[in-house]
């Protein structure tokens, strides 16, 4: 499953990468208070950066759209479907004229607008930044395109199939698979609230900064900021968002390792090095999919440090003042009085997953594809496994 993920992914990489480093470097200069005694942005102070944030907004939303547009057209050249369709298909889910997904929570429900067909009304609800609607509606679209070729004449199929194989596949996007992805995202969201107001909530922090990653390659990461806001509202704090910025280290020094592990290699080096700079600055899907999730063991090694921090983190009781930036500049949303023992969370966050993707790589833990030279401090070893150098 993984490597399909990886090969739909891979063409994606440059667009990926250019919208991290945009949207990071606007977290930084947007998010975070850093002027005027810690009470304005570098955005509120200057006009100048005030227009620059705006104007990169309109290349990040282009990003951010055309990435679910070209997502699905991956998909289905990866299953020898017709890729404009899956364009199309991506289209009607982002589309200008639902409802934008990150609105969705604020607004009321009586305020949502509907398809009215008479005898039932569907939700006209955006479906940006949600991974697993989109492939579900892509996996169903290629498979009825596919089982249409079987049986429609050639000379109607290219009236019949595509739109025997869209509409339906756009109806059940919006009716049943579309809501399917929310419900996961509503429970996931009640299940972290839970965890984090118990009296177990240092285990569900090892939980939580394990499976925070996997959580972003699906794209219902976006559900814990409602949460985030709660404990807010409920704590004056939230304990949430440090244990989301620690994850967003932890995959970055994972990418770093790699860069350490693979030197020389300058084609990788093209994306592995503003991977880990996003990551550093709060986005990590660059370096999820182009680097961690292709070769894996990085991936679980940055999971696993991210857990150890999240760990230190909720048992130490850091809370942050609010959400925004994530990675390295998040410790600036940290309440002072923890601001010691958070950069210790930072530095597990750091040197943990660094050293776990040497010492997996250095004895093929969770590595099937990575045959590269093993580069050790000062010198190069070539190990051999199965025939494979």
């Amino acid at each position: 499953m993984l490597a399909a993920l990886a090969e739909i992914f891979t063409p994606l990489i440059p667009a990926i990468v250019v919208g991290g480093l945009i949207l990071g470097f606007r977290n930084v200069i947007g998010d975070i208070k850093m002027l005027e005694e810690g009470t304005k942005t570098i955005v509120e102070v200057y006009p100048f950066w005030n227009g620059v944030y705006g104007f990169l907004w309109l290349i990040g939303e282009a990003f951010s759209t055309s990435f679910r547009l070209e997502l699905l057209g991956q998909l289905q050249k990866k299953m020898g479907t017709t890729q404009i369709l899956g364009i199309v298909l991506g289209i009607t889910l982002v589309s200008p004229q639902l409802l934008n997904a990150y609105a969705v929570a604020s607004t009321k429900a009586a305020e949502i607008p509907v398809w009215d067909f008479g005898f039932a009304q569907i939700p006209m609800i955006g479906y940006q930044a949600q991974v697993i609607p989109a492939m579900l509606a892509g996996f169903m679209l290629a498979y009825l395109e596919i089982g249409l070729r079987k049986i429609v004449p050639n000379a109607i199929s290219m009236i019949v199939t595509p739109f025997f194989a869209l509409v339906p596949t756009v109806l059940a996007a919006h009716v049943i698979l579309g809501p399917i992805g929310w419900k996961i995202g509503d429970v996931i969201a009640t299940v972290v609230y839970s965890g984090l107001t118990s009296a177990f909530s240092w285990l569900f922090a090892a939980l939580f900064g394990f499976l925070y990653a996997p959580l972003v390659v699906t794209g219902l990461h976006h559900m814990t900021n409602a949460i985030d806001l709660q404990l807010m509202s409920q704590f004056n704090g939230t304990n949430l968002w440090p244990m989301i910025a620690l994850s967003n280290i932890a995959q970055g020094s994972a990418v770093l390792a790699i860069i350490f592990l693979h030197k020389g290699n300058e084609k990788e080096e093209q994306v592995s090095i503003p991977a880990t700079i996003s990551c550093y600055l709060g986005v990590t899907e660059p370096a999820m999919f182009g680097i961690n999730l292709k070769y894996l063991y990085p991936f679980v090694a940055a999971m696993i440090g991210s857990s150890l921090a999240a760990v230190i983190s909720v048992s130490s009781g850091v809370m942050a003042n609010s959400i925004g930036v994530g990675g390295l500049p998040g410790i600036l949303s940290i309440k002072p009085q923890f601001y010691l023992i958070y950069t210790i969370c930072i530095l597990v966050a750091i040197v943990v997953p660094f050293v776990l993707t040497v010492v997996f790589r250095k004895y093929n833990i969770l590595n099937k594809v990575d045959t590269a030279p093993i580069r050790t401090f000062g010198k190069h070893e070539f190990r051999k496994k199965a025939g494979n150098i």
